[in-house]
């Protein structure tokens, strides 16, 4: 990155997948992933519910995983997929994109696990890695697979809470996390291969995409950007997996802060939680925990953000 480095502060561990949770099995998704790795879970996808419970996903071993607000995990599903991102709908439910299957909804009573969207028209997904919603309902999502810069044919979807789904970009290398700005007229898109974030604009009309390019072009890691977030002063929040750091941009890209891992560097994905919504709480992979930082501004409510401060 051709900037001066940012002041630093280092996360602390916040809580731990437990020995008795990890699985007897080995991941076929961890081998061809992460060769020579296991993992006691593969967390990513953090976001809180009204009570404060943290839910993620562990993608490794097709899991949705519970954190309370003392640190204590529970396995909320368990079922045959690979879930990667995460987030709560306003009206409860859990929507998950699994790489396998496509959109699914978890039911956090019982855990019931049913497809939501698993292929656009007649064709399939590459594989879907994240989402977001939009302040009116409109979920947007990406369908990475395996593409990366020898093969961009990564995607972006928008699915409108009508049932209109829309492919918006097909020439992505990796696409990841992403999250609107303030003011949704644009959406930032993180783009691991490039170890870039993407800058999507919309005309006025909101639908049309136009104008995008690179927001901010990282360097390093093992991987690039993973997970985003948004502060509620437009700052952006980019977990750098591999790395082992999260770093905080001004609404115009510019370095305030770079959150450093106490342990492992695939620092993947992040979330707004705690009092007054000032802690950032950091998906962990390598660990399989949740680190913690507090932060001097709070996130911005999203619509899937549900958590009573």
């Amino acid at each position: 990155m051709f900037f001066a480095t940012p002041p630093d502060v280092t996360a602390e561990v916040f809580a731990r997948v437990p020995e008795e949770l990890a699985p007897d099995a080995h991941s076929a998704w961890g081998q061809t992933q992460h060769p020579g790795k296991s993992f006691r879970a593969f967390l990513e996808g953090p976001s809180f519910d009204r009570q404060g419970n943290l839910y993620c996903v562990d993608i490794c071993h097709g899991r949705i995983l519970k954190c309370d607000p003392a640190g204590e995990f529970s396995v909320v599903a368990h079922y045959d997929g690979e879930p990667n991102g995460l987030k709560i709908h306003r009206d409860g439910r859990i929507f998950v994109a699994d790489h396998a299957h496509g959109i699914m909804v978890v039911d956090p009573e019982n855990g019931r696990v049913e497809p939501f969207l698993t292929r656009p028209g007649l064709e399939r997904f590459y594989g879907l890695n994240d989402l977001h919603f939009a302040s009116n309902g409109d979920l947007y999502f990406t369908d990475q697979g395996q593409s990366g810069l020898h093969a961009a044919y990564g995607r972006l979807f928008r699915l409108t809470e009508a049932g209109e789904l829309t492919c918006l970009i097909d020439n992505i290398p990796s696409p990841n996390g992403l999250v609107f700005n303030e003011t949704e007229s644009q959406l930032y898109l993180a783009v691991t291969r490039m170890n870039a974030v993407w800058r999507i604009r919309f005309l006025p009309d909101g639908k049309t995409v136009a104008k995008s390019g690179t927001f901010i072009q990282l360097s390093g890691g093992m991987a690039g950007p993973d997970g985003l977030a948004l502060g509620e002063n437009g700052e952006l929040i980019i977990g750098h997996m591999g790395l082992g750091t999260v770093w905080v941009m001004s609404r115009l890209g510019e370095p305030l802060l770079r959150i450093r891992s106490p342990e492992g560097i695939l620092t993947a994905n992040c979330a707004f939680g705690g009092p007054e919504g000032r802690h950032l709480y950091i998906t962990e992979a390598e660990s399989s925990s949740i680190l913690r930082v507090e932060l001097p501004f709070a996130g911005k409510q999203m619509f899937a953000h549900t958590q009573e401060t």
